[in-house]
């Protein structure tokens, strides 16, 4: 046992609409008469990316003492207990309906000329974009793209090219990455940062989100990501505001 944060749930206002357990990466939410449950702490990363998806506020993180995270045992129990999202509807599950397949590094033709895999935009796309790396959405990304080696990395949420009005002063120099801590599964976004992390020397990364709760778990994910890979890289974080004025957070809460 150990203290740690992990997804609390309030019955009294929990309405049993079923978003946080199709948002739960792990499957460590279940609907119990009409009501969310965490069916056992090990399941659960305490990261919060279901915080977001309650329409009610029934879900909140606290620090408790809990039994570590058990990514394996996790993955055992996703398989057999949680359904494809879009098999899920109002009424239960579609009959027949087909899982979606997982996404693959992205690829247009297999024609060479049109798309040679990652060499393709190793350089810079166009006079007046600073964008030098492509695709940039981290499911997508190749692992071993050439402008990931030596790289300054800019891992940025996907609203933050519309909030920050200074997004430009970011891309320029880094490779990037885009992701939603709110909407993306988790584990695929670990594990893809994490391959990239160990296949190059990547010199420092710079976190990008905006200033909302769900928001913030980039940096979990990242932190996460980095603990996963064995590197111990410089990492910058900093928040566009819902002003659109920019702030860097202090180390020692980017190292928390």
């Amino acid at each position: 046992m150990a203290k740690r944060n992990i997804i609390k749930i309030d019955e009294a206002i929990c309405n049993g609409c079923g978003n946080c357990m199709i948002a739960c990466a792990e499957g460590a939410i279940q609907i119990v008469n009409g009501k969310a449950h965490v069916v056992s702490d090990t399941f659960c990363d305490g990261l919060g990316a279901c915080i977001g998806e309650c329409p009610v506020g029934a879900l909140t993180i606290e620090e408790r003492e809990a039994e570590e995270f058990d990514e394996k045992a996790a993955k055992v129990h996703l398989g057999q207990h949680k359904p494809a999202k879009s098999q899920l509807s109002s009424e239960g599950p579609v009959k027949g309906a087909k899982k979606q397949l997982p996404l693959t590094p992205c690829s247009i033709s297999a024609d060479k000329s049109i798309h040679p895999g990652p060499e393709l935009h190793k350089r810079k796309l166009g006079p007046s974009s600073q964008l030098s790396s492509w695709p940039i959405q981290m499911r997508l990304a190749h692992a071993d793209a050439p402008y990931f080696k030596d790289s300054k990395l800019l891992i940025a949420a996907d609203c933050s090219a519309f909030a920050c009005p200074s997004i430009s002063d970011f891309i320029k120099g880094r490779a990037v990455l885009i992701g939603c801590p709110k909407l993306d599964e988790t584990a695929p976004f670990v594990e893809k940062l994490a391959e990239i992390l160990s296949l190059n020397e990547v010199k420092e990364m710079t976190i990008l989100h905006i200033e909302v709760p769900c928001c913030s778990n980039l940096v979990r994910l990242v932190m996460k990501a980095m603990k996963k890979s064995g590197k111990d890289i410089a990492l910058d974080e900093y928040v566009c505001m819902i002003d659109g004025s920019v702030v860097k957070v202090e180390e020692s809460r980017v190292k928390a």
